[in-house]
């Protein structure tokens, strides 16, 4: 089953233009309108969550930002080819199953 956070924000950036980005308070405003706050730390973590697999952009005055190094007022975007190159080589290598082994 899909995260519902993950889901607003795919859905409200299905309705930007390419390359155009959204606020986290959008979707915790979609999600929680009346106390969309208290959303905003858990729609921050789903977003660093997605930008760490590659899916998703963090950005801060329009360019990306680290996601180990971050803070402040951030925006979220679909990545360019490039982003999403860049965050899956940061990815550790998982090691073998042991049933690859045999």
């Amino acid at each position: 089953m899909s995260d519902p956070i993950e889901t607003a924000i795919f859905e409200k950036l299905s309705t930007r233009e390419p390359g155009k980005s959204i606020c986290p308070s959008e979707v915790a405003k979609d999600l929680q309108p009346e106390q969309w706050q208290r959303m905003m730390p858990k729609v921050r973590t789903v977003a660093l969550g997605l930008m760490r697999q590659g899916r998703l952009t963090i950005t801060k005055k329009g360019k990306a930002v680290d996601p180990e190094s971050f803070k402040g007022v951030i925006r979220l975007r679909l990545p360019t080819e490039q982003e999403t190159a860049e965050a899956q080589a940061r990815r550790p290598v998982s090691a073998p199953d042991d049933a690859d082994l045999v």
